[in-house]
């Protein structure tokens, strides 16, 4: 069960990152692994990056990827991803200047993420991520 929650979140961010890679999720299978709600939250991402002109170049990392809890009594089965993402081989590129962008100096390269889960009929469904750039890892 927690490898197909995992599979989930990954299946997600694969999805992410060829959408952050155009700052546009047409073409991608964004919305098989995400809920409306969230999908909302990475398309308003993705809407402010085509209006600066901006796509993510590089890699982003997860370390220490684990399901913290799973609730499979309650009426919709939950369960709870910690991530901890590295983006220091994540660059932010300008489209309109045609260069990198350097990333703000306060901004942590590896941090802590929580996505919750649902298991819905055709499997895993990511209802909510939160990152937490205060929280290093």
């Amino acid at each position: 069960m927690n490898a197909a929650v995992l599979a989930s979140y990954s299946s997600m961010w694969v999805e992410q990152m060829k959408a952050y890679r155009k700052a546009d999720a047409e073409g991608t299978e964004l919305e098989r692994y995400v809920t409306a709600e969230a999908l909302g939250q990475f398309r308003n991402d993705l809407a402010r990056m085509k209006e600066a002109g901006t796509v993510v170049r590089g890699d982003l990392a997860h370390d220490d990827t684990t399901v913290t809890s799973v609730d499979m009594e309650a009426q919709t089965p939950t369960a709870t991803v910690q991530d901890c993402m590295d983006i220091s081989k994540w660059q932010t590129y300008s489209t309109k200047k045609d260069q990198v962008l350097p990333m703000p100096s306060d901004q942590p390269r590896r941090y802590l993420a929580t996505a919750t889960a649902e298991k819905w009929d055709d499997g895993w469904i990511i209802t909510e991520f939160t990152p937490d750039g205060s929280q290093t890892c």
